[in-house]
């Protein structure tokens, strides 16, 4: 989300079918007005109506749909499709062009910016970097436990607060998630909680400055951010942290998921399959909090297997589990699935 933030500030500042004619020769009794012995039939042939279809060939196997257009039952899992009810993208086509605007930008100035950070900044330090963003949001994910009636899992996530804040230094390193602490991150926030107690998304929106979100997530998203400095304490209104973090945050996250972006891009409806990644991923997130999937390490639900992964699948890397993490991921793709031309 904080990388479509960059790229909203750049871009802020810089076919009827012809139908077949089949005639039919039925013959029709003619009579005369003296009368035969038997029936006399004309030989004058007779056109009838066409009805509106081609001629009947024999039925050839359907195409595979594209990725974004699969539709799987609920028991298998995930479902994906590349269309949806106007309630759930009510301004689609204003979405669309929001999406458009950001990827343009995205690939012209954002994505070799993000280049350029991965290869002067070592990993250590760019894992450090988010870990101690991470460390400043647990007082919220923490309070946000409570709300949902879970206090087993705040107190674990004020641990997990304390521990990094002292032995991790200030949160650079996750000690809390190693032995013996064995206290992994969990995502929470004021969206999370709406979602528990049964506020539906809304309508789903892509901002040039948010990102892909929808009304629930962005009400959520402002409460979080606007109680924070409460929960930490006043040096996160200072401009050094507002935007160094919002810096860091946006090319850590275009560098941490420059794959999936990429893979998104291969589909024959871009859009389409960011929306339903981020959707079904935050209805996953939500489930979990409900008991109806497990959170695992950092955060990330695992679902229920589906189809083996085909050779196209295992090319691009993508197992036959689906696991949901803080972004949208890529799913198995269905068995006999071919690359569209």
């Amino acid at each position: 989300m904080s990388l479509t933030v960059l790229a909203g500030v750049a871009l802020i500042s810089g076919a009827a079918v012809p139908m077949s004619e089949v005639s039919g020769q039925d013959a029709l009794p003619q009579t005369t007005s003296e009368p035969v012995a038997s029936p006399v039939q004309s030989e004058t042939p007779v056109t009838l109506p066409v009805p509106e279809f081609a001629p009947a060939t024999a039925a050839a196997p359907p195409p595979a749909p594209p990725l974004d257009e699969i539709s799987q039952s609920a028991d298998e899992g995930i479902v994906v499709s590349g269309e949806r009810s106007p309630a759930q993208d009510p301004m689609q086509s204003v979405n669309q062009a929001s999406y458009d605007a950001v990827q343009a930008v995205d690939g012209a100035v954002i994505a070799p910016i993000a280049k350029q950070y991965e290869k002067a900044v070592p990993r250590p330090v760019r894992t450090g970097l988010r870990n101690f963003l991470v460390n400043l949001t647990e007082p919220i994910v923490a309070l946000n436990f409570l709300l949902q009636l879970k206090p087993g899992k705040a107190a674990e996530t004020l641990g997990r607060f304390a521990i990094n804040s002292t032995i991790g230094i200030a949160g650079v390193m996750d000690v809390a998630k190693t032995k013996p602490f064995n206290l992994p991150y969990r995502r929470n926030g004021f969206a999370y909680t709406f979602g528990y107690y049964g506020i539906g998304n809304g309508p789903y929106m892509f901002l040039p400055l948010v990102g892909a979100t929808t009304l629930r997530d962005v009400i959520g998203l402002s409460l979080d951010r606007f109680l924070m400095p409460f929960a930490v304490g006043g040096p996160l209104r200072h401009p050094a942290y507002v935007y160094g973090g919002f810096v860091v945050r946006s090319l850590d996250d275009r560098v941490e998921n420059d794959e999936l972006f990429k893979r998104i891009d291969e589909e024959s409806n871009p859009y389409a399959s960011y929306r339903e990644f981020y959707l079904k991923t935050r209805q996953a997130e939500i489930d979990a909090l409900k008991g109806k999937a497990d959170f695992q390490q950092e955060g990330s639900i695992t679902l229920p297997d589906t189809a083996p992964a085909t050779p196209f699948a295992a090319q691009v890397s993508v197992t036959p589990t689906i696991v949901f993490i803080s972004q949208p991921v890529i799913q198995p793709l269905p068995a006999g699935y071919k690359l569209p031309r």
